[in-house]
């Protein structure tokens, strides 16, 4: 049972030795509080729900749906963008529905890549990024996002023979794990670095509506020129609490889009209706539940930084995600610091060398959990480490 090389090229799973720890940790009795996992802890708002249980009952729901999803989502999507970002897209030609936007971004190389072909992956970025590039045979080109540069890829630093043959560039403002942010001005670089180059852009939007302090990320789409050259991911899992739904988009140039499209329906039979329903209730209804989620996380934020800051971190609160990404103390890899956390405090955070070789040297903490249980995770930190130096 030979497995095949594209499973193969996959990378070793980094967590397997905390994963073990946290086991051998419960089985001890220990009150785990997991800081690791970025995974919304509200339900869902209510109005989406009864708009689900309403369409499960319709039996025109129960058939295939379209793999390219209903045009009345897809509408609704173009209308949020229209709203949103002032960006307007044609709901039949310039929008896909995806099964979440981490299947979109898994399979978008199936559609460009071919075996030998580059990828250009931010590092320390998304591990999907990557790993779908691995699997259509594509070889990742790690762009590494200094905190120098802001978290930003240098694109004057690539090479142009990489250039040259990279089929796609994968970028994701407001970024996880490092929480930065990106203008539209370096949106415009972004199109002009892909018309010089012929490259594809995908931009990963997740994070677009989890932000603080009167922020307001734009879209990529905004970039002039952007539907020119590329397509941007997004999906309610982060704004109305529905990662377990399953329910995206990608928008932006239509002959992706359309190339997109095409490889999902050879593979999937595309988004239960009675979800797309529902999605179209949270993009067009009431948006409070996600004004009152960012209160929440910024709360959450501020426990975070506040308690990182108390043991001898200088962080600045992140704007938006509901990440923090933070330096590892002096003496420590990150996988060591993890290690010696939970270990120490029963605490869970996640590694940086777990999104990227640049992400060595930095922790990342998700504020998923009741801002109670972050401020004693912070709490047993300081009491199991105490002061820390870099």
């Amino acid at each position: 049972m030979q497995e095949a090389k594209r499973l193969r090229s996959l990378p070793p799973y980094l967590f397997a030795r905390i994963e073990k720890k946290i086991e051998e940790k419960k089985a001890q009795g220990v009150d785990i509080i997991s800081l690791g996992i970025g995974d919304p802890d509200r339900p869902t708002p209510e109005h989406i729900i009864d708009k689900l249980v309403e369409q499960a009952h319709n039996p025109e729901n129960h058939r295939y749906p379209t793999s390219v999803g209903m045009l009345e989502y897809r509408r609704a999507v173009a209308d949020w963008y229209k709203k949103r970002f002032n960006v307007d897209l044609d709901p039949a030609e310039e929008i896909v529905t995806l099964i979440g936007s981490k299947e979109g971004i898994g399979h978008i190389s199936f559609c460009y890549v071919d075996p030998g072909d580059i990828n250009l992956v931010p590092d320390p970025g998304y591990p999907v990024y990557g790993i779908g590039t691995l699997l259509a045979g594509g070889e990742p080109y790690y762009m590494p996002l200094k905190e120098e540069n802001g978290f930003l890829p240098d694109l004057d630093a690539i090479p142009e023979e990489v250039a040259d043959r990279a089929k796609i560039m994968f970028i994701n403002y407001p970024n996880n794990p490092t929480g930065a942010l990106a203008d539209v001005d370096f949106f415009n670089k972004v199109v002009a670095f892909a018309k010089k180059h012929d490259i594809i852009v995908c931009h990963d939007a997740a994070y677009s509506e989890i932000a603080f302090d009167g922020y307001q990320p734009p879209s990529f789409l905004e970039a002039e020129g952007a539907k020119d050259v590329g397509i941007e991911f997004n999906s309610l899992s982060k704004p109305f609490n529905m990662t377990g739904w399953r329910i995206g988009w990608a928008a932006g140039n239509r002959k992706v889009i359309e190339a997109l499209g095409r490889i999902k329906s050879n593979l999937d039979s595309g988004v239960f209706q009675a979800i797309q329903y529902a999605g179209i209730a949270g993009l067009t209804g009431p948006q409070d539940a996600v004004k009152e989620m960012q209160q929440v996380y910024k709360e959450r934020r501020d426990a975070v930084i506040n308690g990182l800051n108390s043991m001898g971190w200088q962080l600045e609160p992140p704007k938006a995600t509901f990440y923090v990404w933070a330096p590892v103390p002096k003496g420590y890899t990150s996988s060591e610091f993890a290690e010696l956390v939970l270990e120490k405090a029963g605490v869970i955070i996640t590694p940086g060398i777990g999104y990227g070789e640049n992400g060595e040297g930095y922790f990342r903490i998700a504020l998923t959990v009741e801002k109670e249980r972050i401020e004693e995770a912070l709490q047993r930190m300081k009491d199991a480490i105490g002061k820390v130096e870099f």
